[in-house]
């Protein structure tokens, strides 16, 4: 069956930066299932996947505008301690979900200078170009269920 909207689609995949650096795999445990149209994944490796078909192995590049977006410095800023209520032992690193540029997002601590805390809230991948190894496991048809949803239901899955 060939990959199109409103598919359950298996992938095993291997990600790295372009220096080569293993980012993310599946390899050596489950593959990924996703809902083919429902951006669930990068929309540069759902336009890959199109029309690809079960067995299918090829690599594929994905400039940061279809992946994650450009790194924006608009997304870092100095915010007061005060921010984290409750919180005593900050870290360089530490991440919190927060209200961002984009709506809901994650913001890393990046700096700590007394009480002026240096925030991020670019993705990890903002600004790189993703290489991805991909190997597509199945394809089939989503259920009902699923495509109302928007994802597919699998173990774990409380619907």
């Amino acid at each position: 069956m060939q990959i199109a909207n409103n598919t359950a689609v298996t992938i095993h995949y291997t990600l790295t930066n372009d220096a080569g650096e293993v980012l993310d795999s599946t390899a050596g445990g489950e593959p990924m299932v996703y809902l083919h149209g429902k951006g669930n994944i990068i929309s540069g490796l759902e336009k890959a996947l199109n029309n690809k078909n079960t067995g299918d192995k090829f690599d594929v590049r994905i400039e940061p505008e279809d992946a994650y977006g450009e790194f924006s410095e608009d997304m870092i800023q100095v915010v007061s301690r005060e921010m984290f209520d409750g919180i005593d032992d900050l870290e360089v690193g530490m991440q919190f979900h927060a209200a961002v540029n984009s709506g809901s997002g994650i913001v890393t601590i990046m700096k700590i200078d007394g009480d002026d805390i240096t925030i991020d809230g670019n993705h990890p991948m903002a600004g790189l170009a993703l290489n991805f190894a991909i190997e597509i496991v199945g394809v089939r048809l989503a259920t009902k269920d699923e495509n109302s949803h928007g994802h597919i239901h699998g173990a774990g899955c409380n619907h």
